[in-house]
């Protein structure tokens, strides 16, 4: 059945995205955690019935997925933005269990509206650890979190929680425990004196190896010194390894190398690898058959990356690229007019969906 449909689509498999949940249900269950899902990395609400079942909840970076996480996941709202708007307030209020603040003066400006939530400060430690200088929440010079302890000392009798954002696809657990360390020891009086604490994400506990019982047993530890509910947000530690996305052989062109054009791209589909300058990921045994693979677009650098196939690439093959869902739905865009890719589904029956298909009506109304 999946043959049939037309590419390109982002092909959501429930059974792998099942591995990571029960994984995350794991920690929960061994360290108390709760754990709430980063919708700035994953927005696709035809699989929130499965993923609520582990998860606690939904974090944003904005009002409208605050109102997504409310309306389609349901349990705890989290609502975070780098800087909010007076009717941004006026909305969340109304649908937020906590409302988390990036600057001292933003939570001072809008408590009397807020005060009946729990409130929460973002807190930059000044570490991190982060493979790209654009992704570092502590870069030089960043805007996110409040730097000064004078200054978070100062509001303390406002707040309920504090929220640490530290973390870009750390898979190393010695780093992060390390730097925990470091956190307990910079801000302990803090952290004593608060109800929970979001370590954010940017974790990859879910990662196959990764060692999830010292992983577990860090965090309650944590937990239990300080007396608070602890808090971590996957996005992709989430939904990594779960989704494809699908396309088809177009052309294949020759500029000293064999060059094949796919009906997708990665400035419309996949962005983060030309944000990144990443190849994306290809499930394949590898071949003597070298190929660039490149997208439809007119940018002369869309390009998926180079890969070595084990049979001749020919108009009409198919090329799955993997790890297909973190930072791509929640992205994609019109770009040249090109066909956006399907949304579909594969539930724990078997049972393929076609969840959205985009059409021209859904390009021209995006448009004015």
């Amino acid at each position: 059945m999946i043959k049939k449909i037309e590419t390109p689509y982002y092909l959501i498999d429930e059974k792998k995205l099942l591995k990571n949940l029960k994984k995350i249900e794991y920690v929960k269950n061994f360290s108390g955690t709760k754990s709430v899902l980063a919708l700035k990395c994953f927005s696709t609400w035809s699989v929130f019935d499965l993923m609520s079942k582990y998860m606690d909840g939904t974090t944003s970076s904005s009002l409208y997925e605050a109102k997504l996480g409310y309306e389609q996941f349901g349990k705890e709202t989290h609502a975070f933005s780098v800087a909010y708007s007076p009717k941004d307030i006026k909305a969340l209020k109304k649908i937020s269990d906590k409302i988390i603040f990036n600057s001292v003066f933003q939570l001072k400006m809008f408590y009397k509206e807020v005060e009946h939530i729990d409130v929460g400060l973002r807190i930059n430690p000044g570490i991190s650890y982060s493979h790209f200088d654009l992704a570092d929440p502590t870069r030089k010079y960043s805007r996110l979190g409040v730097i000064s302890i004078k200054d978070i000392e100062s509001i303390l009798d406002k707040v309920n929680g504090v929220m640490f954002h530290y973390n870009c696809e750390n898979d190393d657990f010695k780093t992060f425990s390390k730097m925990l360390d470091k956190i307990a020891l910079k801000y302990g009086e803090i952290l004593h004196k608060v109800k929970w604490v979001s370590l954010g994400g940017g974790i990859y506990f879910t990662k196959d190896g990764y060692p999830i019982d010292k992983f577990c047993e860090k965090l309650k530890s944590f937990s239990e010194k300080y007396c608070v509910q602890v808090y971590l947000e996957p996005g992709e530690a989430a939904i990594t390894k779960s989704c494809e996305l699908v396309t088809t052989v177009l052309d294949i062109v020759k500029n000293i190398k064999d060059i094949a054009i796919v009906d997708a791209s990665i400035e419309a589909h996949m962005l983060d690898l030309l944000i990144y300058r990443t190849p994306a990921k290809i499930d394949l045994d590898t071949g003597k058959h070298n190929y660039i693979v490149t997208g439809r677009s007119c940018l002369a650098g869309d390009v998926f990356g180079q890969y070595q196939f084990k049979k001749k690439l020919k108009i009409g093959s198919i090329i799955r690229f993997a790890d297909a869902a973190g930072y791509t739905m929640v992205k994609k865009n019109w770009f040249n007019g090109i066909q956006m890719p399907s949304i579909v589904v594969k539930r724990l029956n078997g049972k393929v969906e076609i969840i959205k298909q985009f059409l021209y009506d859904d390009f021209l109304s995006n448009l004015s």
